[in-house]
């Protein structure tokens, strides 16, 4: 009796779930999914009106803080993503307009560094486990607008370094110089292969950072999100959590 008793424990010790201490992720993905896809709908109403463009600066302020949140299960991370996320905060806040003053540069660069530092980060953290879940899949989806936007602050980037990186028709275009809104719209025509009517890239430095972007949203339909779609279990119990 003293042997069963002494194996019993040993054995539910064995099958107790390997991360029950581990920090739960769940919803974090998610709720960066919704701010994200919020601020792409909302966006084409921030041009001639005065509260969706205000509503885009509260949803880009918001994206700021959840990407923060996100990554701050590890204290270095944590430090890291508020140091870099106060610029890109006043990127998305202030500088919706092209502007070629050095700190409008150095906004638009940090908000880029902390868009692939947030990409980096979500890319551990999916990966970090064999199996896939919802939560999982969202951090997918999360990268892939991630890098749509980070792509935006580089064109934008581009574009107030070199005014004629790109050029607008004006027949399918009301302004003529180019802002944020334009470069995710951009971006995002690249990044999913539809393309982008009434922008062209120019020169060499936007006709390769366009090509880059064409790649790299083929690569990721095509690796990244099978290979999550093969490792989903919805039956498990990491699901259930």
């Amino acid at each position: 009796m003293s042997q069963t008793a002494q194996i019993e424990p040993a054995s539910s010790a064995v099958t107790a779930p390997p991360d029950a201490s581990a920090p739960p992720a769940r919803r974090r993905f998610s709720l960066l999914f919704i701010f994200l896809l919020a601020s792409l709908i909302l966006y084409p109403f921030a041009d001639n009106n005065v509260v969706g463009y205000y509503m885009l600066r509260v949803i880009g302020s918001a994206i700021i803080l959840v990407s923060v949140y996100v990554v701050s299960y590890r204290r270095t991370f944590l430090v890291f993503a508020i140091l870099l996320g106060v610029p890109a905060m006043a990127e998305r806040i202030w500088l919706l307009k092209s502007d070629p003053s050095a700190l409008s540069m150095i906004n638009i660069g940090l908000s880029f560094i902390f868009d692939v530092f947030v990409v980096w980060v979500i890319f551990r953290r999916i990966f970090a486990r064999d199996h896939a879940t919802s939560e999982t899949i969202f951090g997918a989806l999360c990268i892939y607008l991630l890098v749509g936007f980070s792509f935006a602050s580089l064109y934008h980037l581009v574009g107030v370094l070199q005014p004629s990186a790109f050029y607008f028709d004006p027949h399918a275009n009301f302004h003529t110089v180019p802002d944020r809104l334009d470069f995710i719209y951009y971006s995002f025509g690249t990044l999913t292969s539809v393309g982008a009517a009434g922008i062209i890239p120019v020169s060499a430095h936007a006709r390769s950072l366009t090509i880059v972007e064409a790649i790299l949203g083929v690569l990721f339909l095509a690796v990244l999100v099978s290979r999550l779609m093969d490792a989903y279990h919805p039956t498990s119990g990491l699901w259930r959590r």
